[in-house]
């Protein structure tokens, strides 16, 4: 096929002719370069619009050209871990008319989304899950008697999570044809790499040396024992000589080739060849070394990168900073902790790879022996802060409450079962806004709240935030949680370090006669907004805030429902939470008996795609004119406006 290049009609960009993997088959080198600088400045324009994760998928752009002018996508299936590398692939797979909705109500999803395109054969917003998936793809295909390739591009840091080890096991014992391309952008594992790197790893990938090993392995397999097993080591240590690495790797099943420029055209492209057209039944990784922000100055300068960024200037790379109205509940957080911390030198903190995303940087700077970042292995999380527990040692373990859920049998087993007093400091509680239904905390009530002797707070403001960090540090006898939304608090002025707060005693903010609404969480604020539009309708409220969902507030809640026509509940979580306790009590109380009117208010039974949280919540029927309207629903129409 004609190089694009040599075409006198081609456009002036090569990316404007590229719709589909298939435009770019017969490119030659220079058409892939000069196509990944064009894929780079269009992912930097449409990120510094919509914000979003830029330093991984500047770090890729080579290794997705090169991916996709190798592979025959969407039949080859190609799966990104975790999803934050995937700009330029959507870019280059009909997407990138749509690039700048990235993040957007009803645009592009940040992550890899099997509804959004035929080439997203796996969503991902978590990290860790690519090798199992494409194992299961792989073997699918090959009870089916199909023949395509099966990709799992996944990157250094997600090599921390013991899922990868379990599915490489996995691999490594069977016959099914897998290729896993390790994206190494921290330096952690590789070498320096150059020509002689490249030159071994197009050697070793070659059907020639594969051929060589094969026939090696089949002669030795004929001598005898002792001959046969001096042939094995022979080779093993021949090919350990020629590789420089990979033992780990090769050890589980896998044949290791690399590492390798992620960069350069003239080292990937032989080697993905070669694998591509291997009959190699064996599983293949392919190390590949890369720069996470590669091309993009500010970028390559800053500590993180541009991992997660907001909207910036493209020219000087500064980052826009909106005026904030309030300090963050996570830097709330991270305020509390440090105030518990200097009070008590058995105060200790753990994150699974965020120290920043939870606040735990602040802490770590303040005590930097105190603070542990486990990596990617929230079970190892958990139950290392267990075992921190059993020596008298006072564990915050902070997660994600998307992420708590893969450590859920170790809270149940580790943690509460036996009693330790554990602290779970719950992080993006609710609905989350531009990352979207991968990463809203919808299930941490229901999945928590079932639990023997577990402590369940959810402060409604970023004092309440700070009483609960209090009361977690003074919790000396079983385990507790507290969860927070991510974004701004309500503006109130902090305390220099919390109160601790009597367990299970919630707290009435506004008096009313008729309609009671009892609030989890930051709803509180929207719970207030809606009393004040039904007073205005004539209808007094009370408004109530549980601060507790375990032990809850049993003298509260029988009040409330004796005192009133309607009690509302209100949680950003699903069904099966907050409310769901509130019925159980109300029901062995007898208070359902008299005609009271019930209606707890949660989240819907679905997902709830990425948008903004005002938007988000309005979809979920969880603001305060929702709030309104299920009051008059409950009261009835005719009721309301009779006054009666």
């Amino acid at each position: 096929m004609t190089s694009r290049s040599s075409d006198p009609s081609k456009p002036r960009r090569l990316l404007d002719g590229v719709d589909h993997p298939r435009d770019i088959r017969g490119f030659d080198v220079d058409d892939l370069v000069q196509l990944s600088d064009e894929v780079r400045r269009e992912m930097i324009e449409a990120v510094s619009i919509t914000g979003g994760h830029l330093g991984a998928g500047l770090g890729v752009v080579e290794l997705t050209v090169a991916l996709h002018h190798v592979f025959d996508a969407p039949r080859d299936k190609l799966i990104w871990d975790v999803g934050h590398q995937c700009y330029p692939h959507k870019i280059l797979t009909g997407r990138k008319g749509r690039i700048r909705t990235l993040r957007q109500g009803g645009g592009l999803s940040g992550f890899t989304n099997r509804t959004e395109s035929a080439y997203d054969p796996f969503g991902a917003g978590h990290s860790s899950t690519s090798i199992s998936a494409g194992l299961g793809m792989a073997v699918g295909r090959d009870l089916k008697g199909e023949d395509f390739n099966v990709i799992a591009v996944i990157g250094d840091g997600a090599m921390s999570a013991g899922m990868v080890y379990e599915a490489m096991n996995n691999a490594g014992s069977m016959n099914s044809r897998l290729v896993v391309v390790l994206n190494d952008n921290d330096m952690s594992i590789a070498p320096p790499v150059g020509a002689m790197s490249a030159y071994l790893s197009r050697l070793l990938s070659s059907r020639p040396y594969l051929s060589i090993r094969h026939f090696a392995k089949d002669l030795a397999a004929m001598l005898p024992p002792p001959l046969e097993r001096a042939a094995k080591r022979a080779e093993e240590y021949a090919r350990g000589f020629v590789s420089g690495g990979g033992t780990l790797f090769e050890e589980l099943g896998f044949y290791y080739v690399g590492p390798i420029d992620g960069h350069n055209f003239e080292h990937l492209l032989p080697v993905l060849k070669n694998v591509r057209d291997s009959d190699e039944s064996k599983p293949v990784l392919i190390h590949v070394v890369t720069q996470k922000g590669r091309g993009y100055p500010p970028a390559e300068a800053a500590a993180d990168k541009y991992h997660g960024v907001g909207r910036f200037d493209v020219v000087t790379g500064a980052l826009a900073k909106p005026k904030a109205n309030a300090p963050s509940y996570t830097s709330v957080f991270a305020r509390a902790l440090v105030a518990e911390g200097k009070a008590d030198d058995r105060v200790v903190a753990i994150t699974a790879a965020m120290p920043a995303g939870t606040g735990l940087d602040k802490f770590a700077q303040a005590f930097p022996g105190r603070c542990f970042d486990v990596g990617i292995a929230e079970q190892h999380a958990v139950t290392f802060a267990a075992g921190l527990a059993c020596e008298g040692f006072k564990p915050f373990c902070a997660l994600y409450s998307t992420f708590l859920q893969r450590g859920y049998d170790q809270v149940v087993h580790d943690v509460v079962l036996q009693r330790l007093p554990v602290r779970f400091a719950i992080d993006r509680a609710g609905l989350v806004g531009a990352d979207g239904a991968t990463h809203a905390g919808s299930f941490d009530l229901a999945f928590l709240g079932c639990l023997p002797d577990l402590v369940i707070m959810s402060p409604a403001d970023e004092v309440e935030l700070m009483h609960a960090v209090a009361t977690a540090a003074a919790l000396d006898d079983r385990p507790s949680a507290f969860r927070y939304p991510r974004g701004e608090g309500v503006g109130l002025d902090l305390p220099e370090r919390g109160e601790v707060l009597e367990l299970g005693k919630g707290r009435v903010v506004r008096e009313g006669t008729r309609v009671a609404i009892l609030s989890l969480g930051t709803r509180l604020a929207e719970a207030c907004k809606a009393a004040d539009d039904l007073a205005a309708r004539g209808l007094s409220t009370t408004v109530a805030d549980a601060r507790f969902m375990k032990p809850l507030d049993r003298d509260l809640v029988l009040r409330l429902a004796r005192e009133h026509e309607v009690l509302i509940t209100v949680e950003e979580g699903s069904v099966g939470g907050f409310g769901a306790h509130v019925l159980h009590l109300l029901a062995h109380a007898g208070a359902l008996d008299t005609g009271l009117k019930v209606r707890p208010m949660v989240l819907p039974d679905r997902f709830i795609e990425h948008d903004s949280p005002k938007l988000q919540y309005d979809q979920a029927g969880l603001n305060a004119a929702q709030i309104v309207a299920c009051v008059v629903a409950a009261l009835g129409e005719v009721a309301v406006a009779a006054g009666a």
